[in-house]
């Protein structure tokens, strides 16, 4: 819990390719002043899911320990990022009839259908980690805040995000096994929509995907709302194996001409046209065809962009997502993926750029996450009864009571 006057706080991102911590201190009135940054290449983590605890928790420590040496600062606690195969969401929603004789909608009548849309049980061994809230209805037509309008039937639906308790155990174990307490859960993809989407963007419809290494997150706004949200276990890292594999290379330089020379989209026409691996033509030093490499990147992100869009399923609807698609992540960097997902998506594509306050040192698509992940929890803060002053049950003890509701 936030106190009057100030935290430090940690946003951190456990992922499969790097482990991310930023250290802000929170002042009074939620202001925001980032004073730490600590990066480590991530180990025992596959898909954004932790694999080898021993391993995973060392990098975590690692990041840790050099964003508080930067920040002069120990970090109190942490927002930490949640993504992974194993999250999954479905939606519920419920209606109530208006109690008062002269069909007022009261705060009673709200909080009475919400508890009802949000009530319903999970399978064992799940955990909830969002409720996000869909517009109210009253009478059939949608209202912002219900409370002293005048009808007879008051409807809601969430979209509850759910994920496996003993991994999201895990991920938390790796904050508290360094003596720092967890005080909220953030979806990746949450984070990303909130840094790179404009309240206008989210109002209009906007469709955000962060491909990372090992997983793809995506999250789908309307009538500035979330609709749905979701992961995808492929990422960046599904391209290097295809190349790996196509052009009988091991990973490593199969990432090296991935990041050279990879496009989401083959502008190569010439079978001819060659790239050296290292092109310092010393011994062990190769040549590949440039349009191979082209078309097996492009085929692969094709191929994601689809599984994206099919998971949205019967939410997406390109005429309600005017604010088009924004992509981020490292693999976002390939060249003409814009145009790769306005020809799946049939709309106009961006790469996600952060907000102008953003210092030049966290612009890179890397931070997008933790950046996100402040942004989302001040917003939360904020938009909280009493002025941002919420209380949160140990993680530890009552996980299935983790929720942030927005």
């Amino acid at each position: 819990m936030l106190s009057s006057s100030g935290r430090i706080i940690g946003a951190v991102e456990i992922g499969t390719s790097k482990v991310a911590v930023l250290v802000g201190e929170i002042a009074r009135g939620h202001s925001l002043n980032i004073i730490g940054l600590g990066v480590a290449s991530s180990r025992g983590v596959t898909k954004g899911e932790i694999i080898d605890y021993k391993a995973a928790c060392e990098c975590t420590g690692q990041a840790l320990e050099m964003a508080e040496k930067r920040a002069g600062a120990r970090i109190e606690e942490v927002w930490l990022a949640q993504t992974g195969g194993h999250l999954d969401g479905f939606y519920n929603e419920a209606s109530v009839n208006v109690k008062s004789a002269d069909n007022t909608v009261t705060a009673m009548d709200i909080a009475h259908v919400c508890e009802l849309a949000k009530e319903k049980e999970l399978p064992e061994g799940r955990t909830r980690i969002h409720e996000l809230r869909r517009p109210f209805r009253l009478d059939g037509r949608t209202v912002p805040n219900p409370e002293h309008h005048c009808g007879r039937r008051l409807e809601v639906g969430y979209w509850i995000v759910h994920g496996q308790q003993s991994k999201v155990s895990d991920n938390i174990h790796a904050i508290t096994g360094h003596h720092i307490e967890v005080s909220e859960l953030v979806l990746a993809s949450l984070a990303n929509g909130t840094l790179l989407t404009t309240a206008e963007d989210r109002a209009h419809g906007v469709l955000v995907i962060g491909i990372g290494k090992g997983i793809t997150n995506y999250v789908l706004y309307r009538d500035g709302h979330v609709l749905i949200t979701g992961t995808v276990p492929v990422g960046g890292e599904h391209v290097t194996n295809d190349l790996s594999i196509g052009l009988r290379v091991p990973q490593a330089p199969a990432d090296v001409l991935k990041l050279r020379y990879g496009r989401a989209l083959v502008q190569t026409r010439s079978r001819d046209d060659k790239v050296w691996l290292d092109g310092a033509l010393t011994i062990g030093d190769r040549q590949f065809p440039r349009l191979a490499i082209e078309q097996i990147t492009a085929a692969r992100t094709g191929e994601l962009l689809e599984v994206v869009k099919k998971k949205l399923g019967p939410a997406f609807v390109p005429e309600q997502v005017g604010g088009g698609v924004v992509l981020t992540g490292g693999t976002a960097k390939l060249p003409a993926i814009e145009e790769a997902a306005t020809r799946v998506f049939g709309l106009p594509a961006r790469r996600g750029e952060a907000p102008p306050w953003v210092k030049e040192e966290l612009r890179d698509p890397m931070f997008s996450t933790v950046l996100g992940v402040f942004q989302f929890g001040l917003r939360a803060l904020q938009e909280s009864p009493g002025g941002g002053t919420r209380r949160h049950p140990s993680f530890l003890s009552n996980l299935k009571k983790i929720f942030i509701s927005t």
